[in-house]
């Protein structure tokens, strides 16, 4: 059976922690801890604005999560800096087995969408400069109804975007929040554990399907759609 899938961003197709590798000229020995608190504080930005209704676009939740880095590691980062680090963010690769994977899961007639908090623009952006933006036939951001996942109006939007009923769409993702989200809205999941010692969330609420990365998701993907 064809599947209809949204394929989370950050982490899952590109990896934001990448970002160290700007930042250590900038902030030398602190660059991996700088990298982790941007990204964790970019997420809990968008999901408070989510639940408060303050809704901002994603950028600005990086940007926000930027400044609170410096400020939480006492580094001082010019505006030239901090630009550079904001158009970084626009230029991350892609992991190896992204564009594999969904080379494989396409060619078996698989549809396939990228599903994101970021603006649609953004996105598109993103994804072309890793390569991977012409395997995928369309973007769903949450930008269109203005919160941010894991509410569930957004995996609602993702079905009603791909033509599916909840139970038949999937969502990718290596972040559990995400895929608990999924899964509390009626959707399908499958998480992609990129650590081995990745924990996920003891909340009683289990992916469908782990995969190691996107071409052992593609290998696998076939029988649990069945």
């Amino acid at each position: 059976m064809r599947a209809a899938i949204g394929f989370d961003i950050y982490g899952t197709l590109v990896d934001p922690l990448e970002m160290n590798g700007n930042l250590r000229p900038m902030v030398g020995e602190l660059a991996d801890r700088f990298s982790e608190l941007w990204r964790e504080k970019q997420v809990e930005y968008a999901f408070r604005r989510g639940l408060m209704g303050r809704y901002e676009d994603f950028g600005v939740c990086t940007r926000q999560a930027l400044r609170y880095a410096m400020r939480t590691l006492d580094v001082n980062l010019s505006e030239e800096d901090q630009e550079r680090l904001m158009a970084g963010y626009q230029r991350l690769e892609a992991f190896p087995d992204v564009a594999p994977g969904l080379e494989t899961l396409r060619a078996k007639g698989h549809q396939l969408a990228a599903f994101s908090n970021g603006a649609e623009a953004t996105v598109r952006s993103l994804l072309a400069h890793a390569g991977v933006f012409p395997l995928l036939e369309m973007v769903v951001s949450v930008d269109d109804l203005k919160t941010f996942k894991p509410d569930p109006r957004v995996y609602a939007y993702l079905a009603e975007r791909l033509g599916r009923s909840a139970g038949e769409t999937w969502l990718v993702s290596s972040n559990p929040w995400d895929v608990i989200g999924a899964k509390a809205a009626g959707l399908r999941a499958a998480w992609v554990r990129r650590k081995p010692d990745a924990v996920f969330d003891p909340w009683g609420i289990e992916p469908d399907l782990i995969a190691g990365d996107l071409s052992e998701l593609a290998g696998r993907l076939d029988s649990s759609t069945e």
